[in-house]
């Protein structure tokens, strides 16, 4: 019983310190320029090469994919103002 009752300590214990997460807002750095770019699926929109629908944002007059970037958490990609159909404008 005594076992049980430790390793459902240690359970609850490791289960509060795993969900815990500090909120962490991104913010600019002050002491960079915010550059406004251009942003759509480089396949349907930006005349990348490749197998699927991927964000990336245009530079400059140069394409190039986003590494980390949930593609659909920005919305439908295939609605009328989604990344397949327009090219948005981003910072």
């Amino acid at each position: 019983m005594k076992t049980f009752l430790t390793l459902l300590f240690s359970f609850c214990v490791f289960t509060a310190f795993s969900q815990h997460k500090e909120s962490k807002t991104s913010q600019p750095d002050p002491t960079k320029k915010i550059q406004i770019v251009e942003a759509a699926c480089g396949e349907c929109q930006l005349g990348l090469d490749g197998k699927d629908c991927d964000l990336a944002v245009r530079i400059d007059g140069k394409s190039y994919f986003v590494d980390g970037a949930n593609f659909n958490a920005y919305g439908d990609t295939h609605a009328k103002d989604g990344f397949c159909k327009a090219i948005r404008k981003a910072e």
